[in-house]
């Protein structure tokens, strides 16, 4: 592969995965399982488009899941919004052919507060997952971090999380103007009942059931229990008979930002057309109000949230993946070995798949993630 292609794929038995070497997001995850093909993963319906010149390249290639850091607004060295990680080229630096899968790592072309920045992505043969990890090399300060899957939900979904303390939103809406865009949900407020979150004309919404309304668009940020050693989100898709997963190490990601992006923007390139889809963007990180906040003292880091981590030598790492939907979609636990996860559902139905259970806590330093 030469630095002038366009994307790299790495595979294994029952499940393929490519990366947009333009911008280092996964431009196609899919897993084979049962003899069929799942892909619950969203990609934008205007990645093959011309679009204005001043649409961030973050936006031009939106798709299933991409790096971020900063998250948000990059507002303590010049970058784009999300940062260099997922608007700028990366290489490929080598490929392992492993005994039972295969393993890749990329550099991003951008330094990131003078750190070096590496990409190792990893699958296994009948593990319906990637393994992603970012690790920084050098480079000084803190910045706000996250992962940014997003689902494809054209029917609607059920969410299921990890234990989680409170769900909050920010102080405005993510759309202010009507003619923009249109929110639903009420800025700020805050509810340790998800299935009870106040929206702004009084009422209440279910943040597990997708979607929440028509032509919105919102943001809210779950905070992990911090005795959950892996944290996790389940969107099923009932009509489509699977579920899309996302796991993470709680103590270094220990916010959840969810993303209900149905319609609700009217402006280029989302044009009203941008529906079904929900973030799930595990991070820390002060919502979305960039690196100079999420580095300043907070409310969530007075509270003892972590919204940043200190770049030099940080290892990130998160999984995404696929399976048949289990029992009614909503999960009730999920738990792990050291070679397999298990699902079980709140009707009691269970089901066991392959999976690397030391990924996400090895080499973890939560002391260090003021």
């Amino acid at each position: 592969m030469t630095n002038l292609e366009a994307s790299f794929t790495l595979s294994a038995i029952g499940i393929c995965v490519t990366v947009d070497m333009a911008v280092g997001h996964i431009s196609r995850f899919e897993v084979s399982q049962g003899g069929r093909m799942l892909s619950p993963f969203h990609r934008a319906p205007w990645t093959s488009e011309t679009l204005a010149a001043d649409i961030p390249d973050h936006l031009r290639h939106l798709s299933i899941d991409f790096f971020c850091a900063p998250f948000g607004l990059s507002d303590v060295e010049p970058a784009p919004a999300h940062g260099w990680p997922a608007n700028a080229p990366w290489t490929l630096q080598g490929v392992e052919h492993l005994p039972d899968g295969m393993r890749a790592q990329f550099t991003l072309s951008q330094k990131v507060l003078s750190a070096t920045l590496t990409k190792t992505l990893t699958v296994r043969d009948h593990h319906p997952f990637l393994y992603q990890s970012h690790l920084f090399v050098g480079g000084d300060g803190r910045m706000p971090v996250a992962y940014h899957a997003v689902v494809d939900l054209p029917n609607g979904g059920l969410v299921s999380v990890s234990p989680k303390i409170r769900a909050e939103t920010m102080g405005e809406p993510l759309e202010t103007d009507p003619s923009r865009g249109r929110s639903i949900l009420a800025y700020p407020a805050a509810s340790t009942d998800l299935g009870r979150f106040p929206r702004a004309d009084g009422g209440l919404s279910d943040l597990l059931r997708y979607p929440l309304d028509e032509q919105h668009v919102d943001l809210v940020m779950l905070h992990e229990q911090p005795a959950n050693p892996i944290g996790w989100t389940v969107a099923a898709r009932p009509v489509e008979r699977d579920m899309a997963l996302v796991l993470k190490p709680s103590n270094v990601l220990p916010s959840t930002v969810l993303w209900y992006s149905n319609g609700g923007r009217f402006y280029e390139p989302w044009s009203g057309r941008h529906r079904g889809v929900l973030g799930v963007e595990e991070a820390a990180t002060f919502f979305g109000y960039g690196h100079q906040a999420s580095i300043a003292p907070n409310t969530l880091s007075q509270a003892g949230i972590a919204t940043s981590i200190p770049v030099n030598g940080a290892e990130i790492k998160s999984v995404i993946g696929a399976c048949d939907l289990v029992g009614d979609g909503v999960m009730h636990a999920i738990t792990c070995d050291e070679n397999s996860l298990l699902l079980v559902s709140s009707e009691g139905m269970t089901h066991q798949l392959a999976f690397d259970g030391q990924f996400l806590t090895q080499d973890t330093s939560p002391q260090t993630l003021l």
